[in-house]
Parts: structure tokens; C-alpha cells; sequence
């Protein structure tokens, strides 16, 4: 391609409203334009990158035997309203009716769609397993969306939809997945790591993400440098401390404490140490009565709203307990809460459980109580992993402690077994000649989100930092004075003949710009080799090679570059 065929829109700020580097740099370079909060334009460049992603995401799904469908992206109420997700999801689905009155959404995923397809179409064993995919778009309609194609509302999806006989052979396909994933992540070129997850809204029991390592990461991503384990921070549990819990050393006093509303406001107050003050969080229940639960965590650590959601006799979702039913239950505000004379249903984080003479809210405004034991001044709690680990915990498995660093995620993997297909009643005729429930799996991958993730872990000053394997363009040929000089034109054009005879995806840039607009477009757009020819290093016989990421250009012979440009490629 030569750059006067293409088209190249850089611009040398971004718009004020974009917020994150992958977000600046895609507007910037010309790869995306906004259209809506949300809804982005994908311009020649950007979309060169897009198919790149596709296209490895394409082969490594047909690698590993999945089949590749398109499935509707408006789709009939009455399917999601067999699985019940048509009252239980959330604002950010997209529901409208058409002429008829008849109600559809715009896909957020296709979990239903599919299963009435394959309930149509596989009737036996025989037919099994099978995996269906497609890269669709997908629409969500988020209340704030921003991060350009990190959280945009309308994107592009691989999700993939596994079909077996049994729990067993989902796990196969499950863990074929999961390999595929690896593959996939690994030939774009990407730093990641793949961690236990929770299922949420999906469902299901198994699951994994694939997490780009960046630190402008939004995700936390739990893991042992000592071994294997991986998890998110919704996922990871928070080990008991060893040991047993210390006997009483003090007794309980009540304690005035005007203004006191928060763990740090407590700390200041009392001059004590943040690890003998227990934080209380109230929740609603899911009686009849309305009695709302206390959760207590310790106070330097943070309540985790997924494992507390699992709880027994918690409503669910979680929801924080409104003022007035804790003024109703506690006889006090928050911020002066503890579980001495509450007669509700308390849990206590194991930490908490550990603990002995605790400071905890004396259920009165503005006091708090000092020298708090269970089992001498309140019963016994229940005892429930209910917090977010933090760095330097003991790792589960008992191999190390515990570090955390920042992640994107791209990809999530599930093992949803028959919550699908039995709410929509998908069966096949098994060897024995009955009815039998799909076991299924669900695999998806954020392919637009690919870009942004690459972008905020590839990056510096002058712009992004591409993986060879996804970069719009390969190689760049960026020769100083091409409409100027017969010497430059030839040695570009015949090195860019033999480039593309070699199968590299070069750009000419044949634009007769400045050397510094020049280069600085393309270290902006982040093409990853460059090769600058000029009239002063032909009479030397050399042109100049750059990686991207390299601080200084390195001369080269003529008559080497190709053979150099081409084992850069692994060609």
C-alpha cells in the first residue's frame, strides 16, 4: 500500500472529552472516530487492525474445531424471556418494539439464540459435541460509557457456545477453549495472565479470564509469584489468619465519640491501631421481615460485594441497607454500628473472626465500644471469606503469599452446564434413547476491546507501540525526498516491491512530507519497523532501520535491509 492510496487522518491533540491513553492515541492516530457516547466509526487504519485481530481470533477458533455462524443482532423478547434474563437484566440491555408491538432487544450476547437454534437442529448423542461461534456486534447499553472501545456500547464480540453429553465432556471442551484462548492471545503478542473468575450474570460454576497486563488496568488480578495460582479480586479468597484466636485481655467500655462517622475518622480519634477496628456494612436480607444483616470486615480491609451477594440470607443482588431500615434495626446511624446486642444474622470475615478486644460501633449515635470479644459480649458470628485480599496475604495453595497487579480484561471463559438449557427445555436423545440436557460452555473474547488493551500496555510519548502481529501496517517506508529525488524513488520503490513479494504488509509513505511530520505520524500510529531512505545514506550506500521501540536509528546496507527487515518479521 502506498500512503497517497490510503488514508491517513491524524490529528495533533485529542478531543477533550477522551479520558484514557488507548482512548487519546486511537483518535489521534486516525484509527477510530466518535459518533455517539459510546459508538465509534472504525477508519481505514484502525479497521486494518481490527481484521488482524479477527483474523487470528477466525483461525485458532477453527483450529480447535468450533464452527462459525452469524446469529441476529436484534433479537426476539420472547427467548430471553424463556430463561428469565428478560426481567433480571439490567438497563444496559437494549429493549424496543417493532411495527407489530412486538418486543426485541439488540444482542448483548446470544446465550438464548443459540440454544433455540441448536434445540432445532442436534437430536442425538451422535451429533455431539459441537461448538458454534461467531464474530457478531454487540450492544450495551452502558449509563457512562467511556475508555473509547474499552467500554463503548456498541462492539464487536467472538463469543463461542460449546454443546455436550455430559459434565465431563464439557470440562474437554472447556479446556480446549481455554488452550485456544492461550494461542490466540499469545500470536497477537500480548502480555497476559488467565485467572479464576466468578461466574456472574452469565451463570454457571467454571471460569476463567484472560487479563491484559496494563497498569491502567481497572481490574485487580490476584496472584502467587511462587506458583500457578491466579484469580480476580471478586474470586481470590482471603486466607484465615493461623492460629487460634487470643483470649480476652480487656473488658468492654463504652466510649463518647463525637463526629465519628468513618474507620479513619475512628482511628485519628481513639489513637489506635486500624487493625483492632472492625468495619460494619449492612445489607438487606431476603426475609419477610425485612431484617436488614451485618457484615463485619476489619477495618484497614474492604468488603467484597461478590462473595457477600453468595451469602445465605442475604437478597440478592446485594443491596446496601437503606438509613432508615438501619435506624430501625440498630436504634443508631451508620458510622457508630457493631454487633453487640444486635439480634439480627451477623457474618464476620475470618479475619474478624480472629480478632479479640475489637473496637466496634456501640449501636448508640457517636459512641463506640472498646475491649469487644464474641462469645463473652455478642454471640458467636457466622464465619465467611467476605473481604478483598490484599498483597502479601498466604496464597490458597499455600505456596507463597499473595501480589496484585493491574489488568484489561479480553476474553472470559465459562462452564455454564444445563442453566441454559433447561430453562429452554434443549435436549438431545442420548445413547440410551432419552431426553437429555445440553451441558454447555460460553467463550467470549472483546475484539475491539483487543485494541484499546494493546495500546494501554504498548505505549510511550510519541504514541502506540503495535505487536507486530496486530499493527495496521507491518513496515513502513519512510523515504526523505521521494518527489524530489530519482535516486530515493527507485531504492524505495524496489525495496517495497521486494517487501510485498515477500508477503509483509509495507506501507510506502510517498506523500513528499518534512522528515519530522513524517516520522511523527507514523511513531504516532505505531507501526513497529521502519526503514528511512535518503539521499545522503544512498551515497554511503546504507538506509537506516528503527524498531519502534528502539531510541536510535541503525544504519544498514542497501543491500542487507531486506534480509534484516525480513528475520525482524521471523520471514
Amino acid at each position: 500500500m502506498r500512503a497517497s492510496q490510503f488514508f491517513i487522518s491524524t490529528l495533533k491533540e485529542a478531543p477533550a472529552d477522551a479520558d484514557i491513553v488507548s482512548q487519546k492515541l486511537m483518535l489521534r492516530a486516525g484509527f477510530i472516530r466518535k459518533a455517539a457516547a459510546g459508538i465509534y466509526s472504525w477508519m481505514p487504519m484502525g479497521l486494518k487492525s481490527l481484521r488482524k485481530v479477527e483474523a487470528i481470533v477466525r483461525e485458532e477458533m477453527n483450529r480447535a474445531g468450533a464452527i462459525e455462524v452469524i446469529m441476529p443482532i436484534v433479537q426476539p423478547a420472547g427467548l430471553w424471556q424463556e430463561t428469565g434474563r428478560w426481567d433480571t437484566m439490567g438497563e444496559e440491555m437494549l429493549r424496543f418494539k417493532d411495527r407489530h408491538e412486538r418486543d426485541f432487544v439488540i444482542q448483548p450476547t446470544s446465550e438464548e439464540v443459540v440454544t433455540d437454534l441448536i434445540r432445532g437442529e442436534l437430536k442425538s448423542y451422535r451429533a455431539l459435541p459441537k461448538n458454534f461461534y461467531q464474530i457478531q456486534t454487540k450492544f450495551r447499553d452502558e449509563r457512562r460509557p467511556r475508555f473509547g472501545v474499552m467500554r463503548g456500547r456498541e462492539f464487536t464480540m467472538k463469543d463461542a457456545y460449546s454443546f455436550d453429553r455430559s459434565a465431563d465432556a464439557a470440562g474437554v471442551s472447556y479446556d480446549n477453549m481455554y488452550a485456544a484462548y492461550c494461542k490466540i492471545f499469545d500470536r497477537i503478542g500480548l502480555t497476559y495472565r488467565a485467572v479464576a473468575a466468578d461466574t456472574g450474570a452469565i451463570g454457571g460454576d467454571r471460569s476463567h479470564e484472560f487479563q491484559v497486563i496494563a497498569a491502567t488496568g481497572e481490574d485487580a488480578i490476584i496472584y502467587c509469584p511462587d506458583s500457578d495460582y491466579a484469580a480476580n479480586i471478586e474470586l481470590a479468597e482471603a486466607v484465615a489468619p493461623a492460629g487460634e484466636r487470643p483470649a480476652p485481655g480487656a473488658a468492654m467500655e463504652k466510649v463518647y465519640t463525637p463526629k465519628v462517622k468513618t474507620i479513619a475518622d475512628l482511628v485519628d480519634f481513639l489513637k489506635v491501631d486500624i487493625k483492632q477496628t472492625v468495619k460494619a456494612v449492612v445489607v438487606d436480607g431476603d426475609g419477610e421481615d425485612g431484617q436488614p444483616v451485618l457484615l463485619l470486615v476489619r477495618g484497614d480491609h474492604e468488603l467484597n460485594e461478590v462473595k457477600a451477594g453468595k451469602l445465605a440470607g442475604v437478597k440478592s443482588p446485594l443491596t446496601f441497607a437503606s438509613p432508615d431500615s438501619i435506624r430501625a434495626a440498630f436504634g443508631a446511624n451508620p458510622g457508630s454500628l457493631g454487633p453487640v446486642n444486635f439480634p439480627g444474622k451477623v457474618y464476620a470475615d475470618r479475619t474478624v473472626a480472629k480478632m479479640a478486644d475489637m473496637i466496634t460501633g456501640a449501636n448508640e449515635d457517636d459512641q463506640h465500644f472498646t475491649g469487644v470479644n464474641f462469645g463473652r459480649d455478642c454471640p458467636e458470628p457466622i464465619v465467611a471469606d467476605i473481604r478483598n485480599v490484599v498483597a502479601g496475604d498466604p496464597s490458597p495453595d499455600g505456596k507463597g503469599v499473595l501480589a496484585i497487579e493491574r489488568g484489561i480484561e479480553v476474553g472470559h471463559v465459562f462452564y455454564l452446564g444445563t442453566k441454559y438449557s433447561e430453562a429452554m427445555n434443549a435436549t438431545f436423545l442420548d445413547e440410551d434413547g432419552k431426553p437429555k440436557f445440553f451441558e454447555m460452555g460460553c467463550y467470549g473474547i472483546g475484539v475491539t476491546r483487543i485494541l484499546g488493551a494493546a495500546i494501554e500496555q504498548n505505549f510511550d510519548a510519541k504514541g502506540i507501540i503495535w505487536p507486530d502481529a496486530i499493527a495496521p501496517f507491518t513496515v513502513v517506508l519512510c523515504p526523505v525526498g521521494y518527489d524530489r529525488s530519482a535516486e530515493v524513488k527507485a531504492a524505495a520503490d524496489k525495496l517495497y516491491g521486494d517487501l510485498v513479494a515477500n508477503g509483509v504488509d509495507v506501507i510506502l509513505d510517498d506523500r513528499g512530507e518534512r522528515p519530522g511530520a513524517m516520522f511523527a505520524d507514523w511513531e504516532l500510529i505505531g507501526v513497529p519497523h521502519r526503514v528511512t531512505i535518503g539521499d545522503r545514506g544512498l551515497k554511503e550506500g546504507k538506509v537506516e532501520y528503527q524498531h519502534r521501540r528502539d531510541s536510535e536509528a541503525t544504519g544498514m546496507a542497501v543491500d542487507a535491509i531486506l534480509e534484516h527487515v525480513l528475520a525482524k518479521l521471523g520471514k
